[in-house]
Order: C-alpha cells, then sequence, then structure tokens
C-alpha cells in the first residue's frame, strides 16, 4: 500500500457509503459499501490472510470514498460503480457475451416481437435477460403460433410485392400487411404476449377460452377450432412446466453455488405455480467471497436489467431477510418486495431443486474447464515438437493484413497465450505506408511496416516502468512464436522487420491458407501438419482469429470512409436516416447505386427527400 492512501485512510468517514481501491494505474480493482467507511476499509487492512487480502491490499494506491444517506442507496451506488468500472476483486457476471431478451416495438402500428442482445430503445418493452439463446427462440416459435404475429422485419409490415408471405397461409400471421387484420385486433395478440411474457398464465387461459366459445356461440366454428387448437398449444405447454400448486403465486428462486473464484446463480422464475424459466448464469468471485455476499451482488446485478422484479424472492439461509436488499428491490419494483429462506412445501422443494442445479452447473464447469486446459496442453507440446522450441510457445501472436485495391489498409495483431485468446493484448494498427499522394503499399511492404513498429514499440517498453500510464503490457510482452498470415513472401517481409525478435530467441513462422503450409525459416520445404493434429488447429484458430479481427476494422474503416464522404454532405439526412439507410440496403455501394423508387420504397424517409437525395448522388457523379 502506498503512502497516499495509508495518509488517505486516516482521513475516511465514519459515516455509510461506498468506497473504491484504485492501482497504480488509477484503475478501480474493488467498490464496496459499509455502514462504516472508516472500519469496513481497516478491516480490509487487519486480515490480510484471506484470498483477497492476499492479491488486493499490495496493489492499492488510493482509496476514495463517497457517503450515503441509507444503506440500500449504497447497495445502488456499489453496483452503479462496479457496472461502470468493472473492478477485478468485485462479483460480476461474466460479460463475455450479451444476454438475449425478448422484445416488442411498441412505437409501431403493428408491433414485431424479436430475438435481440440490445436493450437501448426507449419505446420497445423488453423481457429478459435470459440466459439460453435456444430457449428464447423455442419461446417465440411457441408464441407465434398462438398469438400470430408478424414476423417481417422493418417498421411496416408486408414486402414490396404487396401479397402476404407464407406466414399468412399456414396461419402463423394474420397479415396486416394487406389489412386482413385491424390495428386494435392485432394489439390484442400482442397484448397476449405481453401477458404470457409477465406470467399472467391465468388471463390467457381464459381469454382464449372465452374467445373458443364466442366463435362458437356465433357458429364461426373454423376460428373456434383456431381458439381451441391455440388453448390446448397454451395448457399443454404450462402442464409441462407446472412446478407448484397455483396457489403457490409468483415468485422467483435463487440459488448460488460457490467453488474457489467462480460461483453459478440460478434463477426459477416460477408464475401461478409455472415455471416460465430457469436461467443459468456464471460469476467471476476472485475474490473468494460467500455464498450471501455473492447472492447479494448477483440479485443486484440481475434485477438492474430485468423486465419485472417480483413481489418474492425465496432465497438461501445465508443471505437471510436482507432489509437493505429488500429496501432497493422495492423501489426498483414501486411496490414491496420480501426475501424469504422457505423452509417447507413447495417454495424450499423449488429452492432446493434451484440449489442443486447451480452446483451441477459449477461441476460441469470444472469438467468443460478440465478438458479445455488438457486440450491446449497437448496442442502448445505439439506445436514445440512440430516447429522445434526449446520451451513451450506459451505466448503466441499472429498478424494479418486486411485491404481492399490498396485502400483503408489496416492490420490486425491477436494474442494467444497457453493455447487460449489473450483479448486484452489485441492491438490494431493503420498502414501508413503510401499514405497520402504515393500509391498503395502491398501486402509484403504493409506487413513489414507492422512488424517494424511492433519491434520498435517493445524496445521502447523496456524503459517503461509498469506503474506508468504508458506502459502497455501487450507491447512490452516477448513472444515465443510470431505466425504471419501468408506464404514466403510475407515471411520474408516479417524477417526483415522481426530480427530483433529473432536474436532473441523468437521463432518467425507464416502459415498459408492454401493447404495450410508452415514456413519456418531456414527450411526449403514448408512444414505440413496433418489436418487432424492440435498443433495444426491450434495454429489454424490463431490465424483466423487474425483474420476476422483485422477484416472487422478493415470493413468499419471501409464503411465510415465511404458514408462520411458522401452521406455526410446530403440535406436531412442525420445519424438516425444514415443507420436506417444500411439497415434497409445493407451497405453503401447498395445505397449509391439505388434507384430513385428504390431510396423512395425505404421506410421512414419522406419520398420528397429521396428524390433530392438521388438528385444529389448523381449529380456529384458518384
Amino acid at each position: 500500500m502506498s503512502v497516499v492512501a495509508a495518509d488517505q485512510r486516516r482521513r475516511l468517514p465514519d459515516e455509510p457509503g461506498v468506497y473504491l481501491f484504485r492501482d497504480g494505474r488509477e484503475r478501480v480493482v474493488y467498490v464496496g459499501k459499509a455502514k462504516s467507511i472508516r472500519k469496513r476499509v481497516a478491516s480490509h487492512f487487519s486480515n490480510p490472510s484471506t484470498r483477497a487480502g492476499r492479491d488486493l491490499i499490495p496493489m492499492i494506491d488510493q482509496v476514495e470514498a463517497l457517503v450515503v444517506h441509507t444503506d440500500a442507496e449504497a447497495l445502488l451506488v456499489e453496483q452503479n460503480f462496479i457496472k461502470q468500472y468493472k473492478p477485478r476483486f468485485n462479483i460480476r457476471l461474466r460479460d463475455d457475451k450479451s444476454y438475449p431478451y425478448i422484445a416488442i416495438s411498441l412505437d409501431e402500428d403493428f408491433p414485431r416481437v424479436y430475438f435481440t442482445r440490445e436493450r437501448h430503445r426507449r419505446d420497445r418493452a423488453y423481457f429478459g435477460p435470459y440466459s439460453n439463446a435456444k430457449r428464447v427462440r423455442s419461446t417465440l416459435e411457441v408464441l407465434g403460433k398462438v398469438f400470430m404475429f408478424r414476423s417481417c422485419e422493418g417498421p411496416e409490415p408486408g414486402r414490396r410485392s404487396g401479397s402476404p408471405c407464407l406466414d399468412y397461409y399456414i396461419k402463423r400471421c394474420e397479415a396486416p400487411c394487406v389489412g386482413y387484420v385491424s390495428r386494435e385486433r392485432y394489439r390484442a395478440g400482442i397484448e397476449g404476449v405481453t401477458d404470457f411474457l409477465s406470467g399472467r398464465y391465468k388471463e390467457i387461459e381464459r381469454g382464449l377460452q372465452q374467445a373458443m366459445r364466442d366463435a362458437a356461440a356465433e357458429q364461426r366454428f373454423e376460428d373456434a377450432a383456431r381458439e381451441r387448437n391455440r388453448l390446448r398449444a397454451v395448457r399443454s405447454l404450462l402442464e409441462r412446466q407446472r412446478v407448484a400448486n397455483e396457489a403457490t403465486g409468483t415468485l422467483d428462486a435463487i440459488a448460488v453455488a460457490v467453488a474457489d473464484d467462480e460461483a453459478n446463480a440460478q434463477v426459477f422464475q416460477v408464475r401461478d405455480g409455472v415455471l416460465s424459466d430457469r436461467q443459468s448464469f456464471y460469476l467471476d468471485n476472485e475474490a473468494g467471497a460467500g455464498i450471501a455476499e455473492v447472492a447479494e451482488a448477483f440479485i443486484l446485478q440481475y434485477y438492474a436489467s430485468a423486465m419485472m422484479v417480483p413481489p418474492l424472492l425465496v432465497v438461501q439461509r445465508e443471505l437471510g431477510d436482507a432489509p437493505a436488499l429488500a429496501q432497493a428491490l422495492s423501489a426498483r419494483r414501486g411496490t414491496a418486495v420480501e426475501l424469504r429462506a422457505a423452509e417447507r412445501g413447495d417454495k424450499r422443494r423449488i429452492l432446493e431443486l434451484a440449489e442443486r442445479n447451480a452446483r451441477l452447473a459449477l461441476d460441469q464447469e470444472k469438467l468443460r474447464s478440465e478438458r479445455r486446459r488438457q486440450q491446449r496442453v497437448e496442442a502448445l507440446d505439439g506445436l514445440q515438437q512440430a516447429l522445434g522450441l526449446d520451451v513451450i510457445p506459451l505466448r503466441i501472436e499472429c498478424f494479418d493484413i486486411s485491404t481492399l485495391m490498396g485502400t483503408n489498409t489496416v492490420a490486425s495483431m491477436v494474442v494467444f497465450e497457453g493455447g487460449a485468446p489473450k483479448k486484452s493484448d489485441y492491438r490494431r494498427f493503420k498502414v501508413w505506408a503510401g499514405a497520402g499522394e504515393e500509391p498503395a503499399p502491398d501486402d509484403f511492404a504493409a506487413m513489414e511496416e507492422v512488424l517494424s513498429r511492433r519491434w520498435a514499440r517493445w524496445e521502447r517498453q523496456r524503459d517503461v516502468s509498469p506503474h506508468d500510464k504508458d506502459y502497455d503490457p501487450s507491447f512490452a510482452a516477448l513472444p515465443n512464436v510470431v505466425v504471419i498470415d501468408g506464404g514466403k513472401g510475407q515471411l520474408s517481409a516479417g524477417l526483415r522487420a522481426l530480427k530483433g525478435f529473432r536474436d532473441r530467441g523468437v521463432l518467425v513462422v507464416s502459415l498459408a491458407k492454401r493447404i495450410e503450409e508452415v514456413f519456418i525459416p531456414g527450411r526449403d520445404a514448408p512444414l505440413a501438419l496433418a489436418h487432424d493434429t492440435p498443433e495444426l488447429q491450434l495454429l489454424q484458430r490463431v490465424r483466423d482469429e487474425a483474420h476476422r479481427f483485422a477484416v472487422t476494422h478493415h470493413r468499419i474503416r471501409r464503411d465510415r470512409a465511404m458514408t462520411a464522404s458522401v452521406l455526410d454532405d446530403l440535406p436531412g439526412v442525420g445519424p438516425a436516416r444514415k443507420r436506417a439507410l444500411l439497415n434497409h440496403f445493407g451497405s453503401p455501394d447498395a445505397i449509391l447505386t439505388a434507384s430513385r423508387e428504390e431510396l423512395e420504397a425505404v421506410p421512414g424517409l419522406p419520398g420528397k427527400l429521396a428524390r433530392e437525395m438521388y438528385r444529389e448522388l448523381h449529380k456529384s457523379g458518384v
């Protein structure tokens, strides 16, 4: 701990609030809450034998504090800081993916119900987050059969042909595109979707049953049969998922299992006695916190983005009633939320089921992790033997060039450590050779430039302290193997640029795509590895990742350049309309070559503006 941190500790307030630990590079490494900030921070230093103390205390360089009024407010502020800074030693939902949601476009006359991983539109209703994308798509399929909402994209229903699509003829849509269903009747179906996703199953059953009886009474027997089939589909789905008596009501049962630096949380959503969804979430628990602390952190993070907070949460005994947590959730829901450790009955049985699933999920994750680790070890061992290395190639760097006819040339550097991607060390390069009036460089010149810059950055990092702001761990590390995407020409360019690395024992090779040949300096013939060997598959993964990373960056730069030079200068075309044009046509090229009629057909684009765009684009000779 630094002198600054020690001085800051002495001046901490003896009041409730939130505190932040920062390291020497001013990164937040831990966020905590306390009834007394001074006493809670002191407890971290008084017990350094814990796992968190051993690793965390030596990193602390600064201590900051924020005083709040209540424990519930401290909880919410803590979670906001965790979401903002993603501290290493806090419990966090793994963010290696964005969780799926079901969205309803309520801002449209005929709303769509669709799968999404984004949740930022204020005019959309979102349900989730869900942990299983396959289950979400299955739910959407059932809902489509029962409520017959449209599957076409865009704010307006239908196709340019003006005729109904296949969904209408197989009774999956009532064709609002041609006026076969009124806006009010279509919206009634969307309300049914909302009721279903909100867990109001009794209302749905009663509504479908009444619709069936009304159709039969009016001798509309085909409509009555359709309503009967929809009612059967809903009842069949609910009966398969019924786990308790209807009197159990609406609740979420949440159980957590902890093992070393990992944790798993299970959420069993029960609505009217029906298990509407079971979700599994993995959490990073580097500080080795217990069940109560992990459960509290998970509940706050989960319900911060959930559509609904139920009136009852059944939790494990370790968490207890947690009044501050209940108060924070009540503020989120708008009415009282109860946290209860169930002792008997259906609620206890559901919680025990969630606990067993949490422990099983952790055990399965351990098995998968061990299997992946063993596969990586085998691949690295095989690569060491195949390339004749003295040491295992723990760090592999791969470089690739992406360009289109010499324009917007970029390069990528990806890093694999221990046989796995280390995305924090990925880097991108803009190739400067040939900029301005000079002719664009070929792949060889571009590769030589980028690898020369890689070597130069390593030399500069040798004089930079790891605690300095200019320190870059990716460029400061010395790789064991450098892989170049290409053949002999690219390898020759790499050998010239990386002579300094080679003098320090770094092996530079290239991997050609055509028949997956490995070119090694000093060998006349390329090394041909069997396609089913883990060492070649590792090299292919590294090469393919470098290619993906480079192409993604090149596509972004190319699209930005094309849209910035043309669309930004068009009157009446702002960011929203530019996005609408790109979503409709798919690429800037398609926008530039579109006819006047095609521009006028863009949803939400006024016809007058479309005609002006067409004139401007063709006036400029594009």
